[in-house]
Order: structure tokens, then C-alpha cells, then sequence
């Protein structure tokens, strides 16, 4: 018998407003409101709110929780200053990725680690085992809801709603403050290839701070936006999507994560075997691809080469909204990983032709 899907905070208020709902990482979220479309180009020309309380949310606190985290994540969290953030993975001994993550310096020794909700079980398990007593490591998951507001006129509604300087943050930047009477704490970052924001609050507040939001936004045409939307989106601006473009099966160089690994910043796990990798050069790359014939590939469609051998499988499909053309991302063998390569996707017994593309496909 399946566990009981966990709502958000904010479910009710979803039902409200004509929700889709589907289970996603244990959660029952929405997938749509107004449709996929109408969402999609909301957030591209105003603002779109996005409930993403489903995240993780890990705590590193301590005087040495920053030389800890620097141990298990691939990127330099050494030079991360207070009230910044940065994009990481984190790698197991072999190299390869246990999720996507962002550091936030909250403080001089407290630490927060954003995680994928489908692995916020496994991430909070593996930290806390390599974590020991080197320094205290809490999960305050539970506790937390997380609001995303994206689009170019994200910072107007953010200032009008009252957060104030919250607004003017740079880009991955982060502030504690308040809204709609709440404690938050806001950071310029998110996953639409779009400015905006993530909003941070107690999980009791969540519904105070999404109204405030939604209303300081209604004259500028600010939309709820479901998981539909954004993974549109976040195609576009070509993010990964953890169990699809990335997982215990990839390493970062043959992702397009390689900026993300610092050999030469000092230990961490996974750090020698992404020496081998990087001098052996991977045998694949993550491409991106646009459709040239008519379909849409979608996720474990198979990729095949000019002479019609498969080389790979689809990792995320759709049509590019923005762009007017169907996208995708794939692992091919690295001789055809140039842009310009011819490559056909399979779909439904019929070869359609495709071209590996210079990514991300949509830029701001």
C-alpha cells in the first residue's frame, strides 16, 4: 500500500484557484492552472508564483560548518560570502551526482543547502552520516515553505508587497527580513531562466506571505504557476532536472557541470574520481537538440545517429514555448556532441530528424 501524498501549506489556497493536482516527490502538487501555455508566458513577460514548499531545506551551524560543507559538495563554499549563494552538486566516491544543490551563507557559521525534494530523505541521511560531530547539521525542512516569485517584474511586486530592499538584492544574493508580518528570508535565485526571487518563511506564515504576494502583483497580471510551467521553463534555460538529466549514473563533467567542480580547492567526496574523469574526458556529453521534423520528444525517447543506431535516450522533452521550437536534452557519444550534428529521435516507430544546439535555448 503507497504512503498518503503530503500537502503544502498552501494546498487549500491551490484548490481555490482551479488547481491540477498531481503526486510529485511525495507530494500532492499542482500541475496547472490556467494551462501550461498561458503559465509559461506569464512568468516570460510579467511574474509567476510558484509554490515550492515540496524543497528541502538542510542547516549547517557551527564554527566549522563551512570547511564540513566544503568537504561534500564539488564547488568552493570557502569563498562564499555572507549573504551570498552558489550552485553546487554534491558526488558520492565514484564521482557521480547525488543531487543539484544551492549553498546559502546565512551567517558567518550557519549554512543553508536547498535540496530536490525527491531527495531530501537521501541528502539529509548522507550529510548527517558525513557530518558526524564535525558540526551540528539539522533538517528544518518541515518547518519551512518556499514561494518563488519569477519574471521581469518580479522585483515590482516583491517592493510593492513590502519587501523593500529585498528587492534591490543582487543576483544570488540573500537577506533575512519581513513581509505580510512574517520573518522571511529572500535570496535573487530560481529555476525559470528568468530574474526573481525565493521566498523563505515558517511553514505557518506561508498562506500570509503567498496572498500579499499574489496581491501586490494582480494589477501587473501575476499568475500562479504549476509544475507544468516550470519545467517548461527551466528547459529552456537549459537547468537540470535531478532523475532525469542527472543522477547516480552522471558525473558533472559529462553534464555540462563541470564549472561547478573545484579540483583544486582541497578534499571532498568524489574529488579523485573527477580527476580520472576530467583527464580521461567524458565518453558522452548532455546535449541539447531542437526537433526539425515534426514531434515532440519526450523523456527516454531514443536518440539515434545519422545512420540510425541508437546512441542515447531522451532525458527531458517538450516544446520550447518561448522559443517556438520542440527542445530536448540527451547524452550522446562525445563526437556528436558539436552543435550542427544531425541526430534522429525515435517517436511512435518513425525516425524524426533533429540538430544538437548550443544551449541554453532561451536567454533573458
Amino acid at each position: 500500500m503507497s504512503e498518503p501524498l503530503e500537502r503544502t501549506a498552501l494546498h487549500a489556497r491551490h484548490a481555490e484557484l482551479g488547481a491540477r493536482f498531481v503526486p510529485f516527490a511525495g507530494f500532492e502538487m499542482p500541475v496547472q492552472y490556467a494551462g501550461v501555455t498561458t503559465e509559461h508566458q506569464a512568468v516570460r513577460e510579467r511574474a509567476g508564483l510558484f509554490d515550492v514548499s515540496h524543497m528541502g531545506e538542510l542547516f549547517f551551524e557551527g564554527p566549522e560548518s563551512g570547511a564540513v560543507l566544503d568537504t561534500l559538495v564539488t564547488n568552493d563554499i570557502a569563498g562564499l560570502d555572507v549573504g551570498a549563494a552558489r550552485y553546487t552538486v554534491a558526488c558520492n566516491d565514484g564521482g557521480t551526482i547525488l543531487d543539484d544543490l544551492i549553498v546559502y551563507r546565512l551567517e558567518q557559521a550557519r549554512y543553508m543547502v536547498v535540496c530536490n525534494a525527491s531527495n531530501r530523505a537521501k541528502m539529509a541521511a548522507h550529510f548527517a552520516r558525513e557530518v558526524g560531530d564535525r558540526c551540528q547539521f539539522l533538517d528544518r525542512s518541515d518547518a519551512h515553505a518556499l514561494i518563488a516569485l519569477q519574471g521581469p517584474l518580479a522585483s515590482d511586486v516583491l517592493r510593492d508587497a513590502g519587501g523593500g530592499a529585498l528587492a534591490e538584492l543582487p543576483r544570488f544574493g540573500v537577506a533575512e527580513g519581513g513581509l505580510a508580518r512574517a520573518a522571511i528570508t529572500v535570496a535573487r535565485t530560481g529555476y525559470t531562466g528568468e530574474d526573481g526571487f525565493e521566498l523563505f518563511c515558517a511553514t505557518a506564515d506561508a498562506v500570509a506571505v503567498w496572498d500579499a504576494l499574489l496581491a501586490a502583483g494582480e494589477r501587473a497580471g501575476v499568475a500562479p504557476i504549476g509544475l507544468g510551467a516550470r519545467d517548461t521553463l527551466r528547459l529552456e534555460a537549459r537547468l537540470m532536472l535531478y532523475g532525469n538529466d542527472i543522477d547516480e549514473t552522471t558525473n558533472p563533467f559529462e553534464a555540462g557541470l563541470g564549472w561547478t567542480v573545484k579540483l583544486d580547492k582541497g578534499p571532498f567526496l568524489g574529488r579523485e574520481a573527477l580527476v580520472r574523469v576530467k583527464a580521461d574526458r567524458p565518453a558522452r556529453r548532455l546535449v541539447g537538440f531542437e526537433m526539425r521534423g515534426r514531434g515532440i520528444a519526450r523523456t527516454g525517447y531514443p536518440i539515434l545517429d545519422a545512420d540510425g543506431v541508437e546512441v542515447g535516450k531522451v532525458t527531458s522533452g517538450a516544446p520550447g514555448l518561448t522559443v517556438g521550437k520542440n527542445i530536448g536534452l540527451g547524452y550522446v557519444p562525445r563526437g556528436l556532441a558539436k552543435a550542427g550534428r544531425p541526430l534522429g529521435i525515435g517517436i511512435r516507430k518513425k525516425v524524426v530528424e533533429a540538430e544538437v544546439v548550443k544551449t541554453p535555448f532561451y536567454r533573458r
